[in-house]
């Protein structure tokens, strides 16, 4: 026994009192029968799930360390026969199990291996093998189609490769590789980040948003060719796609008579940017009558109001007739030079306040007339105005050397049928054919935008319907009370022993070669703009554009630089002082003395 004891080395074991019982909360019936089903549903599965690899058993088999013993039927049987050996010296002494492992030692490690063959089995990879062992799980049906292009089918259409660069994906990932330390989108093809056609569409380029184009391309490529249709036109079909997928352009027209005031309104905003359309326009072209003496002044606020998003491409003057035209700065490239011209209708005035003034220019294949206007003023006046209208249809000499898009449909003796889209605006001083007690009556019974009972009176309207003046010319639907005559700074009329009626003097007109290429989204008034008699005018327009050719004289990205930067440096420095006066109001306090 001695000897016996030496080789199986036996440590002596003291023995422990039983541990209390844990009390658990009693299963009702209705959980037992739902567990038992549940394991018997479990082991079912596994037993005839035709994708097992192989059973549990077989995998603890595969992680066993030495051949299988005689005996041993189960990985319980060995756990039981383990803690008998821990718990009676004489029982290891009789089995033949212990004399086989050689020891207690043994017996732990074994132990240890089946409890990890047990963990990595419920991990899903067997012990050595590594594989999964749980079965795929199909659908019992197709799933439906995913769309992973979330982008819209405008921002797709805009953000789309050239057909000349499908294989830019490929081309960027062989040739550059992971060149950039910026977050570029060859880096996130190589990284895996990018995997949607709305990403590969948006990042066109190799490093940056820009089309992508070849050397061989910039050698061969010419913008004096007159080609409509060709590939890499810059002012042809593919061009004007890539900007305008539906070829709709958005443009702004606003007349405004300031009365001469050198005081200018404190914001632009609500006339320049209204909250009522999302996103702000293509193009931006204001007149003014009776301009401010600082014309300058003026063409900065509109700058500073406009932003960085926006480039001043030409403005003229005519007296106290002002005209700028503001464009986005992405698109100065598709513009031809812009042209001008003048009228006077009243010759015997000094200071010319009457007259007309004209902006033409191409943007891609469309022609552009913009004329602003102050004719005769006087209630009973409408001949003198009528003429003045025939003067300056006759005699403003507009194209100069732009060619004209449709010489066909062009007559030497009215300037507005030589261009494709024409907007005529300002103030035309018609009036409302109706005493004041009438129009106030009108105005005070329908405070909304009803005023179908005034129109009913306007001169403008009248003529126009008769074809006396601004033949081929329509107007968007008037939903705005009148423009003219408020005193300044208040709402009302005047209140003067004049007693001016209330009317619909400053207007926005026009007419396109081709029909429903204009469309009118939003006419209407300013009112929040105080500072004169007049309450400013704008119309919001969608404009078909159509492609171009080369061969015109083009404006090669031309805009007044000076304008622009000062325009920048007002608006930082009216930022920086509205950040300065919220810091001053936060940090001060009231005191008060007792």
């Amino acid at each position: 026994p001695d000897e016996l004891k030496a080789n199986m080395k036996i440590k002596s074991i003291t023995p422990r009192p039983p541990r209390k019982p844990r009390l658990e909360r009693a299963a009702s019936l209705d959980e037992k029968s739902w567990r038992r089903w549940r394991r018997f549903r479990t082991s079912q599965e596994s037993l005839t799930d035709p994708n097992e690899t192989s059973s549990s058993n077989g995998s603890l088999q595969e992680a066993s360390l030495s051949p299988p013993v005689r005996g041993r039927a189960s990985p319980c049987h060995q756990c039981v026969q383990q803690n008998s050996l821990h718990s009676s010296p004489d029982a290891s002494e009789a089995s033949p199990l212990g004399k086989s492992r050689g020891g207690t030692s043994d017996l732990g490690k074994r132990a240890s291996e089946i409890s990890s063959a047990f963990g990595g089995l419920l991990r899903g990879k067997a012990f050595a093998g590594g594989k999964p062992r749980l079965s795929q799980i199909m659908p019992a049906r197709p799933l439906p189609p995913m769309e992973l292009n979330v982008a819209s089918h405008t921002l797709r259409t805009a953000n789309r490769i050239d057909s000349d660069y499908m294989d830019y994906r490929h081309y960027s990932q062989h040739k550059f590789g992971k060149v950039s330390s910026s977050l570029s989108d060859t880096r996130l093809h190589g990284n895996g980040m990018v995997y949607d056609n709305c990403s590969t569409d948006s990042m066109k380029s190799t490093f940056s948003l820009l089309t992508p184009i070849r050397s061989k391309d910039v050698r061969s490529r010419s913008y004096l060719e007159g080609s409509l249709l060709a590939n890499g036109a810059l002012l042809g079909a593919e061009e004007l796609s890539k900007y305008f997928p539906d070829r709709n352009i958005g443009i702004f027209v606003a007349t405004w008579n300031m009365q001469g005031q050198k005081e200018l309104p404190v914001n632009l905003d609500d006339f320049l940017l209204p909250t009522d359309p999302d996103y702000a326009q293509d193009m931006y072209v204001v007149g003014v009558q009776e301009g401010c003496p600082d014309r300058r002044e003026w063409e900065i606020r509109l700058q500073e109001t406009l932003g960085p998003h926006y480039v001043m491409l030409y403005s003229a003057a005519h007296g106290v007739l002002y005209m700028s035209v503001f464009i986005r700065r992405d698109l100065i490239w598709f513009c031809s030079e812009v042209e001008y011209a003048t009228v006077t209708t009243r010759i015997v005035s000094q200071i010319k306040t009457k007259g007309a003034l004209g902006i033409c220019f191409t943007f891609f294949g469309t022609s552009f007339l913009f004329i602003t206007s102050h004719f005769t003023s006087g209630d009973s006046k409408v001949n003198e105005r009528k003429l003045d209208y025939n003067k300056t249809i006759q005699a403003l000499t507009l194209p100069k050397n732009v060619p004209d898009t449709n010489p066909y449909r062009s007559s030497s003796s009215d300037v507005t049928t030589r261009f494709d889209e024409v907007f005529w605006f300002g103030d035309f001083n018609f009036r409302l054919n109706k005493d004041r007690e009438t129009v106030d009556s009108i105005l005070n019974q329908n405070t909304g935008t009803d005023v179908s009972k005034l129109l009913a009176y306007d001169q403008l309207t009248s003529e126009m319907s008769r074809g006396s003046i601004f033949k081929g010319f329509q107007e968007a639907d008037i939903h705005f009370r009148p423009s003219y005559k408020f005193d300044i700074g208040k709402d009302s009329y005047d209140t003067t022993s004049k007693q001016r009626t209330p009317s619909y003097t400053d207007r926005v007109v026009y007419r396109s070669r081709y029909r429903d290429d204009i469309h009118a989204v939003k006419y209407s008034s300013c009112p929040v703009i105080k500072t004169s008699d007049h309450r400013p005018v704008f119309a919001l327009f969608r404009v078909k554009v159509r492609p171009g050719r080369d061969n015109i004289p083009l404006a090669a990205g031309q805009f007044d630089r000076e304008l622009y930067l000062l325009g920048i440096k007002r608006r930082i420095t009216r930022e920086l002082q509205k950040r300065q006066e919220q810091k001053d109001q936060k940090s001060s306090s009231v005191c008060s003395v007792s």
